[in-house]
Parts: C-alpha cells; sequence; structure tokens
C-alpha cells in the first residue's frame, strides 16, 4: 500500500509534494495510517486532533495518544477541545452533524491562520461506500450518488481509493499502534448500521461487493460529470446575473429538453424542495413565488427572477440631520452640496430647493399608498402605478428607495424627482443631493 499511496501521490496529487499539509488525525485506524503514509512520502505536514468530548475519559485518551504520536514522528500538533453536545442543542443539529460542523470550521481556521495549503483527512472506500448507502436511504440525486470526492476545495481525500481492509493491513503489518473509538460498534447511528448490517448481506451476494461499487460510481460520476458539461454549455444562454439577482430566460428553458432537471441543475445550491413548483412557475402568472429557507424565486414576464430574501434593513427607515455633507447608511451613501446652478443631470442625483425640506429627512422603503408628484408630469401620481408604467419586477419595486421630508417624497431615488421640491427661478439656493445604492 506504501508504493501505490506514493505513485498516487507523485502522478494524482504532485500539488501535495509543494504543499504545507493539515492531517485531520482522530488517533483511529485511518487516520494512523495517513500520517505514517505521508511521513513516508516525505510531505510537509502537521497535525490537527478535535476532542469532541462525547466519550469522558475515552476523549481525553485519544487525545494524549495523538499528542504522543506527533511528538514520536516529530510532527507539530494542533488540539481543540469541544463542547459538542451544546452545539449540537444550540443549532439544532444531531451530534455527527455538530461535531463535522465543529471540525471543519476548525481546520479551516487553522489552515489561514498557520497558511497551511491543504487539509487532508482519511476517508476511504468504504466510507465512501457507507455515504452512497445513506443517501440511497434518504433520498438523493445523480450528485449525491456519485460519492465522496477525492478534492473538495481545500481539503484533500488521498485515501479514498483504498479500502478498509487494505489499511488494516498496512498498518499490522508496519506494527503500527492506533486508538479503537467504541462508538464505531454502536448501531444506533445509521452510518454504523449500514457498515455493520448492511455491508456484510451485500458481501454475501457478492465478495467482489466494493469493487463492484466502485466501478459502479465511476459510471455515475461520469454521467454527472456529463450533466455538469452540458450545465456550463447553456449557462450563458439561460442565466444572466441581475442588480437584484439572477434571472432565468423563460422562453429559452421551455424550448431546451428535460426543463426540470436543468433548473434542478441551476438551483439546487438555493435550498429549493419543491421542484414541481418550480417546474410550473415557467406557466405561472407573473408574481407567482417559491420560496426556499434563504431565497426566492419570481416569475416575472419574461423571466424567473431568484433573490435572496429580504433582509432586516428591508423595512427599516433612515434619519439624515440638516447640515450632513456625507451620510453613509447600509443602503448606500448620500452627498449633499449647495452648487450655483444646475449641473448636467444623471440619474442618480436631483436639484431641490433646500428651503422646502423638512429635517430630518427620512429615506424608507415605498407604501402601499403612496404617492408623489413625478417632475416632467401633471399632477399626482401613485407609486403603484409609476411603477407598473416602469414595468418594474416584483424585486425592483420591493428595492425602491423613498427620500421623504416630512410626509412628502422628495425623490423615489435614482428614478424620479418630485416637482413640488424643484428650483423655481434661478437666484434661489440649489441643494445637489447625489445617492450611490
Amino acid at each position: 500500500m506504501e508504493k501505490a499511496f506514493k505513485n498516487l501521490i507523485r502522478n494524482e496529487l504532485s500539488y501535495l509534494c509543494n504543499s504545507r499539509l493539515l492531517l485531520a488525525v482522530s488517533g483511529g485506524l485511518d487516520s494512523v495510517a495517513l500520517l505514517h503514509l505521508c511521513k513516508e512520502a516525505k510531505l510537509d505536514f502537521a497535525v490537527a486532533h478535535c476532542n469532541f468530548n462525547l466519550r469522558g475519559k475515552e476523549s481525553d485518551a485519544d487525545e494524549r495518544f495523538v499528542k504522543e504520536l506527533a511528538k514520536e514522528t516529530e510532527t507539530e500538533v494542533f488540539s481543540q477541545n469541544f463542547d459538542t453536545e451544546k452545539y449540537a442543542e444550540d443549532k439544532g443539529f444531531s451530534i455527527q452533524m455538530a461535531a463535522r460542523d465543529l471540525r471543519y470550521h476548525w481546520f479551516e481556521e487553522l489552515r489561514l491562520q498557520h497558511k497551511f495549503d491543504f487539509v487532508l483527512t482519511a476517508h476511504h472506500a468504504n466510507d465512501d461506500l457507507e455515504t452512497f448507502l445513506i443517501n440511497l436511504v434518504r433520498g438523493t440525486g445523480l450528485e449525491g450518488l456519485s460519492g465522496i470526492k477525492t478534492e473538495n476545495k481545500k481539503v484533500i481525500r488521498p485515501l479514498l481509493q483504498f479500502s478498509r481492509k487494505e489499511i488494516e493491513a498496512y498498518v499490522k503489518e508496519q506494527h503500527i499502534e492506533w486508538r479503537e473509538d467504541s462508538s464505531n460498534a454502536s448501531i444506533k447511528y445509521l452510518r454504523n448500521k449500514i457498515r455493520h448490517d448492511m455491508v456484510p448481506l451485500f458481501e454475501e451476494l457478492n465478495p467482489e461487493f466494493l469493487k463492484s461499487f466502485l466501478q459502479t460510481q465511476s459510471h455515475l460520476k461520469e454521467s454527472q460529470d456529463l450533466v455538469e458539461d452540458y450545465i456550463s454549455l447553456i449557462y450563458p444562454e439561460t442565466v444572466k446575473k441581475g442588480k437584484l439577482g439572477y434571472e432565468l430566460d423563460i422562453a429559452f428553458l421551455q424550448k431546451i429538453p428535460n426543463t426540470k432537471s436543468v433548473l434542478y441543475q441551476l438551483l439546487k445550491s438555493f435550498g429549493f424542495t419543491e421542484w414541481n413548483d418550480v417546474h410550473n412557475l415557467l406557466r405561472a402568472q407573473p408574481g407567482k413565488m417559491v420560496f426556499s429557507a434563504t431565497h426566492r424565486l419570481i416569475k416575472d414576464r419574461e423571466k424567473l427572477i431568484l433573490t435572496e430574501l429580504p433582509s432586516e434593513t428591508h423595512n427599516q427607515d433612515f434619519l439624515i440631520e440638516e447640515n450632513e455633507e456625507f451620510v453613509m447608511l447600509p443602503i448606500g451613501t448620500f452627498t449633499f452640496s449647495e452648487v450655483k446652478e444646475i449641473e448636467e443631470k444623471a440619474k442618480n442625483c436631483i436639484y431641490v430647493d433646500p428651503e422646502l425640506l423638512e429635517y430630518p429627512l427620512v429615506v424608507r422603503k415605498w407604501r402601499k399608498g403612496d404617492y408623489f408628484y413625478p417632475f416632467g408630469m401633471k399632477g399626482k401620481k401613485k407609486l403603484s402605478d409609476f411603477f407598473k408604467d416602469k414595468k418594474l419586477s416584483i424585486p425592483e419595486k420591493e428595492n425602491s428607495w423613498l427620500l421623504c421630508s416630512g410626509e412628502k417624497i422628495v425623490w423615489v431615488i435614482n428614478q424620479r424627482a418630485d416637482s413640488r421640491f424643484a428650483i423655481g427661478s434661478p437666484d434661489q439656493k440649489i441643494l445637489k443631493i447625489t445617492c450611490n445604492l
């Protein structure tokens, strides 16, 4: 196995030879084997150990073992204690999910703080098989069946092509000691139940089950690559980045085959689950929406608009006091300056009579029933009608901010000024207001 590992590093992961690496070492069979293999391959690495405090004295003994192992191999070691049960309770996570979250967040902190290039974990082929079966039991798409990636951003898993039996044989052959996690024997966790109950049944039916699985998974990964290539090809024709989010071309989506699957591939990262509702938006009335926990998809006239859910500042009012020259707000910046004459007009500035302003000025979102006197038009107009005439989408309406003086609208910001505050004669004071949202 040592020879195969060195060949893997040399031929497929050669960049690791010139990198500073952080090895996740629990003290168990797999991670201890990875440490020794990296040592034999003369890689530059340090060790990171997580004590999740879930098994009392046994967890502490694991920590001492890893520290002693690092000392014996002359390796720098980082160790961190976590209150995993409290973290799980606070976040509403399972213990396993909490441990995973804590582990990877800490690894990334260490990587950035100490300038490690990559984090190495000891996941192997059997872990990949168990993850496949877990996803299969819970329900998943093609991506979930494609397995654990050898390279995932800054996390590298160099043992994925090796089985647990190969790793165990290597450790025993080299007379390497490791720690056995007693919780691995418990079948109260789904992964352990699959490992101890399901996999042996499959191996009874096919002694080469792991090998067959790896071949099948290889085909699934190729299929997933094909899907991703197709999505990359049609992406420029389908999606455009707008000011308020992503815009998906409805006409183009309706022309291509497998539209529902394409929508899934495009939007799967945004937390949607009701894919029939997402697909039905293509033929829904304008204004119809589908929500995820973090985003919403809105049917507009000719496009679907993907935006984040409104933030806490969405309906907040902001005050601007008199004599302010520059004001920075969460939504943007305002500049106030007296000028001698009206300069060239621009979308992001207006010229008003400062004597007509009532302070503090208020910056707020538009509300139902708001009206103003649009500059260049006669009479007053409801903002809802003004937006309708301009054919604004729902997100554009929602992100329309107003500059108000008392109960009066001074400016539908970056859209239209109110004529009631216009300059009446050349000898008046002129206040230039500029806004950059």
